[in-house]
């Protein structure tokens, strides 16, 4: 068997559900599941995981919707030696051997992309297809060009402005808010910076492992994301093997948020689910 491509064996780090948190190598992790049949496992990106997210719905209609939130984001656990992005990866493979999970489509969007390409560079062995939206994660431009907006250093208006096509979307009221949902916003912002921050929002290394994902892989692009240009996306795109690039009219950075409908049917009709 050639190496990254064997079926591992189902690891021991997975304790059972009753119907409380999933809990893998310790780590009680916050966990949305939805649906029958092929597995979907979903890496939300940066600003969370929205249980009421109608794309949600829309995947698990046909697929077994697996959909956590990373390690230290909303009410999962964070192990304190979990730093990187390169960690995160290494989570989601155990996650993947400890629910023998097959044939399984994984998608991610922005920081969640980042993950999702990270995992696959190192083993495809549980995953068919890869989707990756506005995907951060590596860098495209020379050391004087900024590729990804300094998201760290807006407010949530102007974050709003240049992620969203419609910026309204992106509005929160902290004030109506119930109190787990405004610690959620924080820690999420918190555990971000924590993976994110340095180098900002990208691997240096991992651009030139693409070339590993050997999977369809399809690269959907939120047309309006004002966070990244097209032409980064384009970017990632051509360093990943007979990737397929399609652009998403009416969406910026969480095209998933803002065309639902249209992010999951292009989904599943990449994934033939």
């Amino acid at each position: 068997m050639k190496f990254g491509t064997e079926m591992p064996i189902p690891a021991a780090g997975v304790a059972p559900r009753d119907g409380g948190p999933l809990v893998v190598n310790g780590l009680k992790i916050e966990t949305i599941e939805r649906g029958a049949g092929r597995p979907l496992l979903f890496l939300h990106p940066g600003i969370g995981l929205d249980p009421k997210a109608a794309v949600l719905d829309l995947l698990a209609a046909k697929t077994r919707l697996i959909a956590p939130s990373h390690p230290g984001f909303g009410a999962s656990d964070l192990a304190p030696v979990m730093t990187t992005v390169e960690d995160l990866s290494y989570f989601y493979l155990d996650l993947m051997d400890a629910l023998d999970l097959r044939d399984t489509i994984v998608v991610g969007v922005g920081f969640g992309a980042w993950i999702a390409a990270a995992t696959a560079i190192k083993s495809t062995a549980r995953m068919s297809h890869l989707v990756m939206a506005n995907a951060v994660g590596i860098k495209v431009g020379d050391r004087e060009t900024r590729d990804i907006a300094d998201i760290f250093a807006m407010q949530d208006a102007d974050f709003a402005k240049l992620a969203y096509f419609d910026p309204k979307l992106g509005e929160r009221d902290y004030k109506s808010m119930a109190t787990a949902e405004v610690a959620a916003v924080a820690r999420n912002r918190e555990s971000l910076a924590r993976f994110a921050w340095q180098p900002f929002m990208h691997d240096p290394k991992l651009k030139s492992r693409l070339h590993r994902i050997r999977i369809p892989t399809l690269i959907l692009w939120g047309t309006h994301d004002r966070v990244l240009r097209e032409g980064y996306g384009r970017a990632y795109c051509a360093a990943i093997p007979n990737a397929r690039f399609e652009p998403i009219e009416k969406a910026g950075h969480l095209p998933h948020i803002e065309q639902p409908q249209v992010f999951a049917d292009r989904v599943l009709a990449f994934a033939g689910a």
